[in-house]
């Protein structure tokens, strides 16, 4: 039997699931788990590192049972993973020492405080593409070297291995024979010098991080390690790595520069495409490397928005007003144009281009009228109004606005938010046949290591749209809806957090 599937692993903030994908890149079979979140103190989210491995495991032989696909099928596994949640374990046993620190966490933020006023941003962001926010691996990785008794000593000496969620993967997949990650990952850390390519010994002793914890740093698709034996059938390759966001703008097969995607889960991730050129920029956007195969690098800026989805879960979960998440499609409707009510979902600070790591959310506009049906549309309505903010922000630094933007994720299959999104970017919306692209790029990558696609060309030819929403909302309508977010926005924002950074953003 030709080898010419590939097992995808998709292990993000709320789930984690495993796909099987075949050349054709049809979802042949499909396994998912939600993962439990844990909430130690206000701003702080955590995971457990052994529910990650074990709903990893429990997927990856649930799809491949479902298949029916012999295991010589399987060319190869990829993994694409919640980038920035920082994991700490033993080298020798393979054990955490402490639950993984999500990337919504933000226990740190005093300690960027601290570092930005020493007059570390600059060195922070020309060589990283990173701003100093708790959002990144490094003081994470920190925090816990000095709150987990004897682990910084323990670091020093070489005895503890770090990792985001692919490392900790790749290391249990591989029975703890690979210590590596992939380009993507390393450049969401802050201690990887995206230009030279390599863990930069400055930015390790400024965020207080020993060297010897650090994993390989290696091209997105290549062979990785083999299987352990006994975990599965047979022996598999891991063939491709990235973190999601970058996965799934390979998999909305964005590879000319100036094209754009956008993807909605958890919270909502833009990257447009620039190229071999890093493009800094003066507008708060992050220069990150998009992939890097044979060797050979491609950038792109990105926004971040750290809740999206999470807001209706928020919606369903914390407060009762809705059963399910399909059901703010309908609710949405149900709100008369002009409605009023604006929510800045931010539960655990704003991202880009506010990164106000304090700020909380807030609901503005409501009457005694409001109803749940208010609050699931101000919570879709917000999507768009933060991604808008992110692309005038692109156009500001001097990116041509896309001529469409590719769309996926959960909440992409939320029609009413489509459109909407549309006619608040004034750019045509394009959502694919599979919406499940963060996996397809983890599968894209994995199989050009193996085989399985020649090429980039040969990954373009399996995307097509399935629906396409052109803006239709008139001009007068859509700046009266975006200058009730702004005013939304301002009161939300601590004023002095806006005054404080001006300086060192803006200069």
């Amino acid at each position: 039997m030709t080898a010419d599937h590939v097992l995808a692993i998709d292990q993000g903030t709320t789930s984690t699931r495993a796909m099987l994908i075949d050349r054709e890149a049809r979802v042949i079979a499909l396994a998912q788990r939600e993962l439990t979140q844990h909430y130690p103190r206000s701003g702080w989210v955590e995971h457990d590192p052994e529910d990650i491995w074990r709903d990893t495991l429990a997927v990856m032989r649930e799809a491949l049972a479902t298949a029916g696909i012999p295991y010589r099928g399987v060319a190869a596994i990829g993994i694409a993973n919640q980038r920035e949640t920082t994991l700490l374990w033993d080298r020798e046993t393979g054990e955490p020492v402490h639950r993984a620190i999500v990337w919504q966490d933000r226990r740190t933020a005093e300690f960027c405080e601290t570092l930005r006023a020493e007059g570390a941003e600059d060195a922070v962001r020309a060589k990283t593409g990173l701003l100093l926010d708790p959002y990144f691996s490094a003081t994470k990785l920190a925090w816990l070297l000095d709150h987990v008794p004897g682990a910084r000593a323990r670091a020093e000496r070489g005895e503890l291995a770090f990792g985001t969620v692919d490392s900790f993967l790749l290391w249990r997949l591989t029975g703890g024979q690979v210590h590596a990650t992939d380009v993507t990952n390393a450049a969401r850390t802050m201690l990887y010098d995206i230009h030279a390519q390599r863990w930069d010994a400055d930015l390790c002793r400024i965020l207080r991080v020993p060297e010897a914890v650090l994993p390989d740093v290696k091209d997105n698709s290549r062979i990785f390690g083999l299987t352990a034996p006994g975990l599965l059938e047979r022996q598999v390759p891991i063939g491709g790595m990235a973190g999601d966001q970058q996965a799934a703008l390979i998999g909305q097969a964005c590879f000319e520069p100036g094209t754009a995607k956008s993807t909605y889960g958890t919270g909502c991730f833009m990257l447009l495409n620039t190229g071999e050129k890093a493009v800094a920029s003066a507008h708060r956007m992050l220069t990150t490397p998009a992939y890097r195969l044979h060797g050979r690098i491609t950038y792109a800026v990105e926004g971040s928005i750290f809740v999206a989805g999470a807001a209706i879960k928020w919606l369903r979960d914390g407060l009762g007003v809705i059963a399910q998440a399909s059901a703010t499609d309908s609710l949405a409707t149900q709100v008369p144009e002009g409605h009023g009510v604006y929510m800045v979902p931010a539960f655990v600070g704003l991202g880009a281009p506010h990164w106000d790591p304090d700020a909380r959310a807030s609901i503005h506009g409501l009457t005694l009228d409001a109803t749940g049906a208010h609050l699931a549309r101000a919570a879709l309505e917000a999507v768009a109004y933060q991604t808008h903010d992110l692309l005038e922000a692109m156009v500001a630094d001097g990116s041509a606005t896309p001529s469409t933007l590719r769309i996926d994720g959960g909440m992409a299959a939320n029609g009413w938010l489509c459109q909407f999104l549309a006619d608040i970017l004034q750019v045509t919306v394009e959502r694919p046949r599979n919406l499940e692209t963060t996996t397809l790029g983890a599968a894209f990558l994995a199989g050009l290591a193996t085989g399985v696609w020649s090429g980039l060309d040969d990954v373009s030819r399996t995307w097509s749209a399935k629906d396409r929403f052109p803006p239709q909302m008139p001009a007068d309508k859509r700046e009266a809806v975006l200058s009730g977010w702004q005013d939304a926005v301002s009161r939300t924002v601590r004023p002095n957090a806006r005054a404080s950074r001006a300086d060192s953003w803006f200069r």
